[in-house]
């Protein structure tokens, strides 16, 4: 499972390329085909990138990650920007909850769930796996859809083939590098960092000319596409569609990330 401790603190940093707003643009077609959500569960929201702007859009959400650090970090730029950014008139509210996605429990069903930025292929159990799909489909409304992304099995493969992974710049620098897992297609992130410390000694800056270092590993594992259909299936959805790349065009072998869209029925 994902635990990303000190790394939370230059999480948003690194993560300044992702694409939250394909994201967020993707899970929207999928409402505006099968149902507009009033309440979404984002499963995994680690500091909020895809929540908060949900919530400004008008929704009620609730972010779930197994992370307290990310979660502090979620709650700080909600409160200092987020929420007094809504667009005017429009109800959005964020519940930020640390639990784990296999077992998250809210106190009334809600009309959609999503788990991106590959958050799945932090589960490296097959019983892991099942167990969010089962939850997931407990916590749902009837045809509420349940929305996620994961790596594909040859993206980790890539990773592993394209390491070592070199960043060096001023306030920052990391050195990552993959050992993988061919049998089990599960894949080791080690990452070291170095963080340059501001005058008080906070990470982030550069008025002392210090720099702290701190260490993470981090596992994923991918899995079958067929494998993941059948447990969504086998949870009780209804499977809508298997995509690749925030595009409605099926996979194929040089696909980096695999959606899948399903539906709890009516």
């Amino acid at each position: 499972m994902r635990s990303y401790r000190q790394f939370a603190s230059v999480y948003d940093r690194l993560m300044e390329e992702m694409p939250y707003a394909e994201w967020m643009n993707f899970a929207r077609r999928c409402w505006e085909r099968y149902g507009m959500p009033r309440s979404v569960v984002d499963l995994g929201c680690g500091t909020g990138n895809v929540a908060i702007p949900l919530a400004k859009a008008g929704f009620t959400v609730f972010g779930i990650d197994l992370s307290a650090d990310m979660l502090a970090i979620a709650r700080s730029k909600w409160e200092a920007g987020g929420r007094s950014a809504r667009n005017a008139g429009e109800p959005g509210s964020i519940r930020w909850l640390q639990q784990d996605m296999r077992d998250w429990e809210l106190p009334e069903a809600v009309d959609a769930a999503i788990c991106f930025c590959d958050s799945l292929n932090y589960l490296t159990e097959h019983e892991d796996v099942t167990a969010a799909f089962r939850r997931t489909f407990e916590g749902l409304a009837p045809g509420g859809l349940f929305v996620f992304d994961v790596h594909a099995p040859r993206q980790l493969e890539r990773y592993a083939e394209e390491q070592p992974f070199v960043l060096d710049e001023k306030d920052v620098a990391y050195l990552w590098t993959c050992e993988y897992d061919p049998v089990r297609r599960e894949i080791g992130h080690d990452l070291t960092f170095f963080v340059r410390e501001d005058a008080d000694g906070e990470s982030g800056g550069g008025g002392s000319g210090l720099y702290r270092r701190f260490e993470e590993f981090h596992t994923q594992r991918a899995y079958e596409p067929d494998w993941l259909a059948e447990q969504l299936r086998a949870a009780g959805f209804e499977l809508l569609h298997r995509c690749a790349d925030f595009a409605w065009t099926e996979p194929d072998e040089d696909s980096e990330r695999l959606f899948f869209v399903a539906r709890k029925p009516a």
